[in-house]
């Protein structure tokens, strides 16, 4: 096993120890895009762990070194991602900046909260990517102000084809600490989930728009 499947299946262990991890085949929860899904990550849970904290600060960290990144600023997509983004800067002793989903309604409407100046290269920090709609309209407004986005690092990713498609679309790396796949399998190891379960995580992950619209009420 190397390196980087030691952590992912680390990372993927610590979401499901901490209950950040949820699983309801028969009653699926809804995301806030409105898909329905037998499955939900609120990697916002890791924040209260330290060790767990550190454990994501340097696994980004060594992402960064292993594909010889040399960010000048850390960004982070608001909100889940700025405490990450925050840890990381601080421990790569980098200015750090976050995006806002949207401009402000008030004051200078800023998007982007600190200081970014053109030129600049810029890793963005994301808690977790499912279709990836969010991030890339975070490393847009990054673009927008004249910033070199490097790449994308999340914690998780569902690897939906569609997020694969729009970060190849956009010519932006994406690199994440652990995946659906790691997860089902370690889950599966610590008798998380029956072989029913895993068949509708497998047949929703195949299609989940299909799967979403087979099982809305």
């Amino acid at each position: 096993m190397t390196p980087e499947e030691a952590l992912s299946r680390q990372v993927a262990a610590a979401l499901l120890t901490i209950g950040a991890v949820s699983f309801s085949p028969d009653r699926p929860f809804t995301w806030a895009s409105g898909l329905k899904a037998p499955i939900y990550c609120d990697n916002r849970l890791l924040i209260s762990y330290p060790h767990l904290r550190r454990t994501i600060t340097e696994g980004f960290r060594q992402i960064i070194e292993f594909w010889e990144l040399e960010p000048d600023v850390i960004a982070g997509t608001a909100t889940a991602g700025i405490p990450h983004a925050a840890w990381l800067a601080d421990r790569m002793e980098l200015p750090m900046v976050y995006v806002r989903a949207r401009p402000k309604a008030h004051g200078q409407g800023r998007q982007i909260e600190g200081r970014l100046e053109p030129g600049q290269q810029v890793v963005l920090i994301e808690d977790l990517i499912s279709t990836g709609g969010s991030s890339i309209a975070a490393a847009e407004a990054l673009m927008a102000a004249d910033a070199h986005v490097l790449a994308v690092l999340a914690i998780f990713t569902y690897g939906f084809p569609e997020a694969e498609m729009r970060f190849a679309q956009a010519e932006i790396p994406l690199h994440t600490l652990t995946n659906l796949s790691v997860l089902l399998e370690v889950a599966r190891e610590h008798g998380l989930l029956d072989e029913r379960a895993m068949t509708v995580l497998e047949d929703w992950r195949v299609d989940p728009y299909g799967w979403s619209e087979a099982h809305s009420e």
